[in-house]
């Protein structure tokens, strides 16, 4: 007896990028009013200036249509091209229906027979490269022909707005990518991982349910570890730091932010920190900013892209992916 397995394309490739963001933005100045702190305090911290926050009716579902629907409107493909929706979050409202469910319901996916199938990823900062990484993955074992893969969050829910370590940085937003099947790799192998020992440096948990984090053990990781980590997913894609164009790293911080890029030679090329406009959106902060930039005209087309989350549990994950060809 031998069983059978799918065959799938010889690589996949970003078709199009999407994101969403809430319309409020709170400044530095209103949080000055919530608690002990200082506009120059936090900029010279994290780099943060504004953060957008959803509103009472808003949810992480609503993010996650939105980015989606962008991406696919990106891509110029066809909805009824989607059978497969990942998304990565670790503020879902729901324990079910997924988030994945809401979102291809939305947007019309299956509602003439047999759905997309339907997944949620929870490994906070790192999901967005998770799901990317099971996306490419399904896509060339030939379980999917074409994916949509989101990172949404609501981080404004679980945030202590009486504790100025954390509440500076939070923010609420999501961005989208959407994986077709392409002749030649583009997306490149997911090297993801976890660090032992670090599992409480970055929790949600009871009894508060509140976001907290040891913000010297993740400074002192991202400073140390952060940089072996980023040199082995560019090494796994059979490229050099020289190769590389753009630097989409979790948008944590801006202290770690430039640190990585500049233990990484990277300096001079593209870095992404929209956190300084978006703060920290844990699993949407990556695409979220990829998308931005892509879409304000600020990343080219056809060039090789660090992707690289890391965060809670204490996970990490990333690939090199082409930015978006041009339509």
């Amino acid at each position: 007896m031998k069983l059978t397995l799918a065959q799938g394309p010889a690589g996949t490739e970003i078709a199009g990028l999407g994101h969403a963001q809430p319309a409020r933005i709170m400044d530095n100045h209103e949080l000055e009013g919530m608690m002990d702190t200082s506009d120059e305090w936090i900029r010279q911290r994290t780099g943060i200036v504004t953060r957008h926050i959803v509103d009472e009716q808003e949810t992480v579902v609503d993010l996650a249509i939105s980015a989606a629907r962008m991406a696919l409107a990106d891509s110029a493909l066809a909805a009824t091209d989607i059978d497969l929706v990942v998304v990565a979050t670790t503020t879902a409202a729901e324990r079910t229906p997924n988030t994945a469910g809401r979102v291809a319901q939305a947007l019309g996916l299956g509602a003439d027979g047999r759905g997309p199938a339907i997944m949620d990823v929870n490994t906070a900062c790192s999901g967005f490269e998770y799901a990317l990484g099971v996306a490419d993955q399904a896509i060339r074992s030939g379980s999917a022909s074409h994916a949509i893969v989101v990172g949404a969050e609501t981080l404004s829910a679980v945030t202590d707005w009486t504790d100025r370590a954390t509440a500076v940085l939070t923010a609420d937003g999501a961005g989208a990518a959407v994986v077709r099947p392409s002749e030649t790799p583009r997306i490149g192998p997911v090297v993801w991982g976890s660090e032992g020992g670090m599992a409480d440096a970055v929790t949600i948990s009871p009894p508060s349910g509140r976001f907290s984090q040891n913000g010297r053990e993740v400074l002192r990781w991202a400073l140390t570890k952060a940089p072996e980590r980023a040199r082995e997913i560019v090494a796994r894609a059979g490229l050099g730091l020289d190769d590389i164009q753009v630097l989409a790293a979790h948008q944590a911080n801006l202290r770690i932010i430039e640190p990585l890029a500049e233990a990484l030679g990277l300096t001079d090329r593209i870095v992404i920190t929209d956190i300084t406009e978006s703060g920290n959106t844990s699993a949407a902060s990556v695409p979220l900013g990829l998308s931005k930039w892509w879409h304000a005209g600020k990343i080219p087309a056809d060039v090789p892209a660090l992707l690289f989350g890391f965060g809670g549990g204490f996970t990490y994950a990333g690939m090199v992916a082409m930015t978006p060809r041009m339509h």
